[in-house]
């Protein structure tokens, strides 16, 4: 019997590999989204979903539910149970220690390490979240939409951040490629990039050395180069037509990427929605370009046409 999420989850467990497929999709989104099914309608989810509202309706009769409604309140109970504000975790959030207070015996704690790694990431994105410079992002995303593909150089601990961008960047609609230095060919792939190609630099801190030599090269032939890089003093910085700068927390060795990661995000979705709109312009001015070029080619009179016309 499901009285509650706890059990609900429980329940969706224990079902796990006995579920039609469509309902195990149901079961996944609303798993992953337990907000908007509290929150939305059961048209709107169902757009969400990407399924039919009928199926969400019988996935939560599946489970023992009257209908939709029923399956909600188990959700709207969870939202609006006993939990602390917004504003309230905020402030226990930043009032812990925080990483340049982290001693020894703390890490023999994986829940301190945890807690104190949420609490860098959320420092760093309330801190770039005033400082970034947004013509600087703008002026990202045009230089980008304005190339014909982007390069991204990044390595070490700012490597995955790089290979996420590439993975959006690709899934925006604009051609990219990492330049991952294999066999040692950081030259050679950078003398591949096109008259028109872009290079996106991510580095910081200890500012790979490798990282910094793609960037002088292809600054060196002309290329546009985009950095995200930490402060004014990196060796990026003088080399990039834009420079974002992105300050973040460490603990130790280890970075928080979350700020950069955001920030990637922001530009990867503002290239997107750029990058449509000036393709629905160019396929409307085609559009009406052959609109108005037919009628005139349909009414030009054919050479036979004329032909009768000039006989006596």
């Amino acid at each position: 019997m499901i009285r509650d999420y706890d059990s609900l989850v429980a329940d969706l467990v224990a079902r796990q590999g006995t579920l039609s497929r469509r309902n195990a999709e149901v079961a996944r989104f609303v798993l992953n989204h337990p907000e908007d099914v509290a929150m939305t309608t059961i048209v709107r989810l169902a757009e969400l979903a990407q399924v039919p509202p009928a199926t969400i309706t019988r996935f939560a009769k599946e489970l023992g539910f009257s209908g939709f409604p029923d399956l909600q309140r188990v959700f709207r109970e969870r939202l609006l149970g006993p939990r602390a504000t917004y504003s309230d975790q905020m402030s226990d959030i930043l009032g812990r220690p925080g990483p340049d207070e982290v001693d020894d015996t703390d890490l023999d704690h994986p829940g301190r390490v945890f807690d104190v790694f949420v609490q860098a990431a959320v420092g760093s994105l309330l801190r770039i979240g005033q400082s970034l410079d947004r013509p600087a992002l703008d002026a990202f995303v045009a230089t980008l939409a304005d190339s014909d593909a982007v390069h991204v150089a990044a390595a070490r601990g700012a490597y995955g951040i790089g290979a996420y961008a590439v993975y959006g960047l690709a899934k925006s609609g604009m051609r990219s490629h990492l330049v991952d230095n294999l066999g040692a060919m950081r030259a050679e792939q950078v003398a591949a990039m096109g008259p028109r190609d872009a290079l996106l630099v991510l580095t910081f801190d200890d500012y790979t050395p490798e990282t910094v030599e793609v960037a002088r090269m292809a600054a060196g032939i002309g290329h546009p180069v985009l950095a995200i890089t930490d402060n004014e003093l990196s060796p990026v910085a003088g080399l990039a037509r834009h420079v974002l700068y992105v300050k973040e927390a460490r603990l130790g060795h280890f970075r928080s990427q979350v700020p950069a990661l955001v920030v990637c995000q922001a530009i990867i979705v503002s290239l997107s929605r750029r990058l449509a709109t000036t393709r629905a312009t160019r396929l409307t001015g085609e559009f009406h370009s052959s609109e108005i070029e037919n009628p005139l080619a349909e009414s030009r009179p054919s050479k036979e046409t004329r032909s009768r016309r000039r006989r006596p």
